[in-house]
């Protein structure tokens, strides 16, 4: 499960707490890397799972899947761009959109993005609610990591946030990354723009 968009480059130099202007949100996000295929993580059952490529992912499609995976994370930087630019993205070549099914069901999505050479971003992988914990995290996570060192990248990188469930740094963790950077984002509030229900990621308090 990842959100959130690439962190500024300037360092933040920033002690004690710092207001932010209202309807604003704030995360801090944990970059995390590995630079060697790791050792796969154990699975449990997972009979009837299969991670498929999609070859022309719609704009439509792919937002339904992406909100219903990410609207309690408040996962919302694909909802507000704009059609023709998240279809750019989705048809790009080097950026590979799959789809995790069970038994015809779509219940996660993972995304890989090889446009920068060298390297492969984990840029998208979350599963619908009521498979988190079940073990298809793992599965998913395997084959997705398979698919990004086959292309002999000198590093596979993902970022995660606060906003995140509380598990996800752990889960990246035991699946090879590590850690190497944090930094803070902050954005507008989706749910103040209509972009996510209002009731929505209820351990990041709406407020304004």
């Amino acid at each position: 499960m990842t959100e959130t968009t690439a962190p500024a480059s300037t360092p933040l130099n920033l002690d004690g707490y710092t207001a932010l202007p209202p309807g604003k949100i704030a995360a801090v996000v944990t970059l995390m890397e590995m630079t060697a295929p790791p050792a796969p993580l154990p699975e449990r059952d997972t009979g009837g799972l299969t991670l498929e490529p999609v070859a022309a992912p719609g704009v439509d499609w792919y937002r339904a899947l992406f909100r219903r995976i990410g609207e309690n994370w408040l996962w919302f930087s694909r909802l507000r761009l704009a059609d023709a630019e998240l279809a750019a993205i989705l048809t790009d070549p080097q950026v590979s959109v799959l789809v995790l099914r069970r038994g015809g069901e779509e219940v996660g999505l993972a995304e890989l993005d090889f446009r920068v050479a060298g390297e492969v971003e984990l840029a998208f992988l979350g599963l619908v609610p009521e498979l988190v914990g079940s073990g298809a995290g793992r599965f998913m996570m395997n084959r997705v990591l398979a698919l990004a060192w086959a292309a002999r990248p000198r590093r596979v990188h993902v970022h995660t946030c606060t906003l995140d469930h509380q598990g996800a740094v752990g889960f990246y963790g035991k699946a090879g990354f590590r850690a190497y950077a944090r930094a803070i984002e902050v954005a507008d509030d989706p749910r103040l723009a209509g972009l996510l229900a209002r009731e929505a990621g209820p351990h990041a308090p709406l407020i304004g």
